[in-house]
């Protein structure tokens, strides 16, 4: 879908991992760029006191006009930024966590912030699909108000009550803008009081939760689901733990409070020169058997069909590396 402009939705990417910054402190985001942050989430939130919430408003939307004069000048030079991951030398996607939409404070909030430049919405406090709905009919109007095509930015819902996680499938289910949506399951915070889990670093309390989350997501058809987090700021082997076993369920990323996390949480959410190349090598054996009329085939002591071959296929897809 295109708008008057001619500007086309962008794609929506799979995201490793969402850095959260405070709203206050967007002088931080270069060392979330240089962190390899694949998105920044900018906090206007519980990251930034109440009094404090309107200058930090208008930092925000000082950083995503220059994010969006940045993105112009690549054009303009014919090198546009790819959308999504990110690289050196490359700006991670901008998303905003707004303050929860009960007025029209926060509705002007989500106005302020919501124009080019930004990549999506995080939205907190979110109780059912009532509230995904709301945020996407006021996005949908600066949409509109801004010159861009409907589905423009995209919207992170927050499950952060029981009721959401319950409705887990509908709230993703709610608007098609929706892409990055899971359990967020960390120490303390709003999800362990409403659930009242005791968290530990293993996980073991959150893994059911976890899981059917992803699955009430995936089957609404949210393409890239995420979770976390991970609060221990020190203990990076207990992040790259806990990263491993989101990373098994299917998440394809995690969000994340601290630049030193995000090395260990790319790496567990990017495939391994090894995977890749297996893929490839299953691929083409699956493709060489078809030439022989034989559906399943014997591949490094495993049997595997087209089944197989198609899950590689898009591997290789997904991480640039051609496939038939």
């Amino acid at each position: 879908m295109s708008s008057d402009t001619g500007a086309a939705v962008p794609p929506r990417p799979p995201l490793r991992s969402l850095l959260f910054v405070p709203g206050s402190r967007t002088d931080w985001l270069p060392k979330a760029q240089a962190a390899g942050a694949d998105a920044v989430v900018l906090d206007l939130e519980d990251a930034v006191p109440q009094a404090g919430k309107a200058a930090a408003r208008d930092q925000v939307a000082e950083a995503i006009a220059q994010a969006a004069e940045a993105t112009a000048q690549a054009a303009e030079a014919s090198a546009p930024p790819a959308q999504g991951v990110a690289g050196p030398g490359r700006p991670p996607a901008l998303f905003v966590r707004v303050n929860p939409l009960d007025g029209w404070a926060a509705a002007e909030e989500l106005r302020t912030v919501a124009r080019p430049g930004l990549g999506g919405i995080v939205l907190p406090k979110v109780d059912g699909p009532q509230d995904v709905r709301l945020a996407d009919r006021l996005l949908g109007w600066c949409e509109r108000e801004q010159g861009l095509p409907t589905g423009w930015f995209a919207l992170v819902p927050l499950l952060e009550t029981a009721r959401a996680l319950y409705a887990a499938h509908d709230c993703a289910a709610a608007a098609a803008r929706v892409a990055y949506l899971g359990a967020i399951t960390g120490s303390g915070g709003d999800v362990e009081r409403a659930i009242g889990y005791r968290w530990s670093p293993q996980g073991t309390e959150t893994h059911a939760l976890r899981s059917r989350v992803l699955l009430d997501v995936r089957a609404a058809g949210a393409p890239h689901p995420v979770t976390g987090l991970w609060t221990r700021v020190g203990d990076l082997d207990g992040l790259r733990s806990f990263a491993e076993q989101n990373r098994s369920l299917g998440y394809t990323g995690m969000m994340a409070i601290h630049p030193s996390h995000i090395p260990v949480i790319n790496a567990v959410f990017s495939p391994t020169p090894e995977e890749l190349d297996r893929a490839a090598r299953l691929l083409a054996t699956v493709q060489e058997a078809r030439t022989r009329g034989a559906g399943a085939v014997t591949f490094e002591g495993e049997m595997v069909d087209e089944a197989m071959a198609e899950t590689a296929r898009s591997l290789l897809q997904r991480h640039g590396r051609g496939a038939t």
